[in-house]
């Protein structure tokens, strides 16, 4: 787009949410908004977010990717951020309800739309940075300097808090006005410290909320949140990191931490976010939104933590169509590799041809990853083989959809639900 064009849609948008603001008076400034931005965990990190709100006697708002609630009424969601003047009204409504915090998705498409021009946040947090959207960014820089822009509007007095282990993270704190705090599992650069999580060390940031991982199985985690014991039903290390950021946010609004801990117990991850059962037969089942090559990997990677020894993963996923073409490959060779048996089949093909996507996942596979993989454009016909050849003790991971109960082909979306299915085909 030309800079005099982007400016003055930029104008335009920026026009949107003032008379929005002062059509109902402005009700984020009445509101204490928490915003959550990233590639991946946003929608669990706003939804615990909420439901810890909640579970303390607060009234609450959500804006998510799953659905936007007020107090406890929830709200179909169409997008992850909605625009200017549909959250303003969102807003307005909460604040009518008696709402004292909202918990929100921030996209980058919101950002670099100016949808949330004008929102009066007293937090910001910062999950991680991979690879997406590049269809509608164009560049990473581009995708890197729209989530940057969310830390550049938070007012003075609010925190941002951001993940020091993604290599993004500290990028994001340069250069803001505001109470920067970070929050990681990775070592820090201090000699004396030991039994912390694997992996390369990082600088030392400022007010750190540092984490532990002492358990980690299929019943769930056991950690350390700056030497406090933490224990959750949620499973595998990237949640480990979501559960982390939702801790230090309930520390920084100033709540009772322990009765936030006590809470952390029970909590439930929102819909196809690792949402799992086991059938009769004793085939584990987890449905998840992973529909990047980050989220698919550590995904997969969470799976192989819990799996039994002799038990297989396989895995049922697909590329979505008119949506960035260049992680199909990635995403491909993520599957095959960390699968025994890796199912390629379609997610919302839009007006793409599902062969063709596909065919653009097994680029570059080796001819023994290619033995691994089956390839059934139809999902329900995908989900039925993994059903078919799956054992007691086998994993399956259908990814990609999560809590969406649609499929999107040329231009029409028919109802698809993939718990609904395996539920239906394991007679559950």
């Amino acid at each position: 787009m030309k800079p005099i064009k982007k400016q003055l849609k930029t104008i335009w948008w920026r026009g949107k949410s003032i008379g929005a603001m002062y059509y109902y008076g402005n009700p984020s400034k009445k509101l204490k908004v928490v915003g959550v931005t990233g590639t991946n965990g946003k929608t669990t990190i706003a939804t615990l977010l909420y439901k810890i709100t909640t579970a303390l006697g607060y009234k609450t708002g959500l804006i998510s990717t799953v659905e936007n609630i007020i107090v406890d009424k929830a709200y179909p969601s169409i997008h992850t951020t909605p625009d200017s003047v549909t959250l303003t009204k969102l807003f307005h409504e909460m604040l009518e309800k008696g709402c004292e915090y909202v918990f929100m998705e921030v996209s980058s498409h919101a950002l670099d739309q100016n949808r949330v021009w004008g929102v009066n946040f007293v937090g910001g947090i910062f999950t991680n940075l991979t690879h997406d959207h590049l269809d509608y960014h164009k560049t990473f820089e581009n995708y890197f300097a729209a989530k940057k822009k969310f830390f550049q509007m938070l007012p003075p007095r609010a925190f941002a808090l951001t993940n020091a282990d993604n290599e993004y993270g500290l990028k994001m704190l340069d250069g803001i006005k505001t109470n920067k705090f970070s929050y990681g599992f990775k070592p820090v650069d201090n000699p004396t410290d030991v039994g912390r999580l694997e992996g390369s060390r990082r600088p030392t940031s400022g007010n750190l909320f540092q984490g532990e991982i002492k358990k980690l199985d299929f019943n769930g985690l056991e950690l350390l949140f700056n030497d406090i014991l933490i224990k959750s039903k949620l499973l595998g290390k990237f949640n480990a990191y979501n559960l982390l950021a939702v801790w230090s946010a309930c520390s920084l609004l100033g709540f009772d931490m322990q009765k936030v801990n006590k809470i952390l117990e029970n909590i439930e991850p929102p819909r196809g976010r690792f949402e799992h059962f086991t059938s009769t037969s004793g085939v584990l089942v987890v449905v998840d939104y992973a529909h990047t090559p980050d989220a698919l990997e550590k995904i997969l990677l969470a799976i192989h933590e819990i799996k039994p020894e002799k038990g297989r993963i396989i895995s049922v996923f697909g590329c979505g169509g008119d949506r960035d073409p260049i992680k199909r490959k990635i995403m491909g060779s993520i599957g095959a590799t960390l699968s025994d048996i890796a199912i390629f089949t379609s997610d919302n093909p839009r007006s793409e041809d599902p062969d063709k996507i596909i065919e653009q996942m097994k680029e570059g596979l080796t001819s023994e990853e290619l033995k691994k993989v089956k390839t059934i454009p139809n999902r329900h016909e995908a989900i039925k083989e993994a059903v078919k050849i799956a054992v007691r003790g086998d994993i399956v991971l259908c990814a990609g959809k999560g809590h969406e109960d649609y499929q999107e082909i040329k231009g029409v979306k028919h109802h698809f639900d993939d718990v609904e299915e395996f539920k239906q085909l394991f007679n559950y």
